[in-house]
């Protein structure tokens, strides 16, 4: 796999860094190489002429005689990390090509007995008071409507990322599917035995005897209609009439003396038929029946099967309108909810310890069971690297450094060699 680096113009300006870095401390190498050879030219030709050389001639020697042998030093062992010294196959050189998969490994075993370590994590976590920063970054303003922006911001895009025939399939089947599977009579039969014992169904019995009573009064054209269709042709006028006016008279009575009198014997008949509904909805095989039937073709129509998808798009449409919108509802009890556990982590100190508690656990349970997994990816990734490109690449990430270490051994080489050569001519002499 690629070995991941820095971005084209970052890879460019690094490289181009490298390149000065290197010519930089071979310059040294060639400068400390051409004043050994003047100073070695300048004592030959003493020599010839048969005289001495300056005596400063033999420091300066001396001094850039130790650089190079530093600065050579210095080179070879930087050069023999990445590959072999002018591509002479010596050993111990190309250290990171050769051994790139037991630095990946080592670099793995670093890391999970240093950042990894159970116990190292818990403590760090448990200094860390995450629950307390929590509480104060909370509570300071702005932070919890930032808190809203975000979940916002997320459930926004969760809902419009997600497939609507996948979350139709969800609805039908938790909803849906969930409300066909019980039997609904004893249930239904249940629930209406409870409303008649609390007396939650006599509202419902007045409304339907206020309804009757408005209809009666509201009924004496169709009762004419009604008798003028029926009546014989040879009746006269007026007796349809009469008749007419007396039936609503009476249909009229009737309908208040069931709207007024809460004893009245349409409503003991109400009650009566209410009741052994509800029984029969819980014991009669033939009712439970009737309901399955009704239920089935419930759920077999139009507009239960389209419900999924109705429900799907009017729900999702909203709840994202409404979680990109700072002055929603929903955006707002977000950010007050966010306000409110915050004072309570800054508060509540039993619920701080709670939460770190937690936190403590979970951690050491990451770490305890899925911490060598973690590492062993910095390993397996290390060992698909190519060799020559993962060699090339942490060159570049380090290697403006390492040539330092060629600057500093041609001047600390050259410091000794002149101290070493100080040191002999006041011994011995010159």
């Amino acid at each position: 796999m690629p070995v991941p680096g820095p971005s084209p113009e970052n890879e460019a300006r690094k490289r181009a860094e490298l390149r000065r870095s290197k010519a930089f401390a071979t310059g040294l190498l060639v400068a400390a190489t051409l004043i050994y050879l003047g100073c070695r030219w300048a004592e030959a030709s003493a020599h010839a002429a048969g005289a001495r050389p300056e005596a400063w001639v033999g420091y300066v020697r001396a001094a850039a005689e130790a650089g190079m042998v530093g600065a050579l030093a210095d080179w070879f062992a930087v050069t023999a990390l990445f590959r072999h010294p002018m591509g002479i196959p010596i050993p111990h050189t190309a250290i990171i090509r050769r051994k790139k998969d037991q630095v990946g490994a080592a670099l793995a075993d670093f890391v999970g007995a240093n950042f990894l370590n159970p116990a190292l994590i818990v403590d760090k976590v448990r200094q860390a008071d995450i629950p307390e920063r929590v509480g104060d970054w909370l509570t300071e303003p702005g932070h919890p409507e930032q808190v809203s922006a975000e979940v916002g911001r997320f459930l926004g895009n969760a809902l419009e990322a997600m497939d609507p025939a996948d979350a139709e399939l969800i609805i039908r089947t938790g909803l849906i599917d969930r409300l066909a599977e019980p039997a609904w009579g004893p249930p239904a039969g249940r629930a209406l035995a409870q409303l008649i014992e609390e007396g939650r169904t006599e509202p419902v019995i007045q409304q339907l005897a206020d309804w009757l009573h408005r209809k009666a009064i509201g009924a004496g054209p169709l009762i004419d209609r009604v008798l003028g269709e029926r009546a014989p042709s040879w009746a006269p006028a007026f007796v349809n009439d009469l008749i007419g006016e007396r039936v609503h008279r009476e249909l009229v009575d009737f309908a208040r003396g069931v709207r007024l009198d809460p004893e009245h014997e349409a409503r003991a008949a109400i009650r009566r038929f209410l009741a052994r509904l509800a029984r029969d909805l819980q014991e009669d095989p033939e009712t439970m029946a009737r309901v399955e039937e009704l239920k089935a073709e419930l759920m077999d129509s139009r507009p239960v099967t389209a419900a999924p998808e109705r429900i799907w798009a009017a729900t999702a449409t909203a709840v994202v309108a409404a979680a990109r919108d700072p002055e929603s509802l929903l955006r707002r009890k977000i950010a007050e909810a966010a306000a409110a556990y915050g004072a309570r982590l800054r508060a509540e100190g039993e619920l701080r310890a709670a939460i770190d508690r937690r936190i403590e656990s979970a951690v050491h349970f990451i770490a305890v069971n899925y911490g060598g997994e973690v590492t062993s990816i910095i390993s397996e990734t290390v060992e698909r690297w190519d060799a020559d490109e993962a060699s090339s690449k942490i060159e570049l990430m380090v290697g403006r450094d390492l040539q330092f270490i060629r600057v500093n051994g041609t001047v600390v080489g050259s410091l000794a060699g002149l101290a070493i050569y100080t040191a002999s001519t006041l011994l011995f002499g010159g």
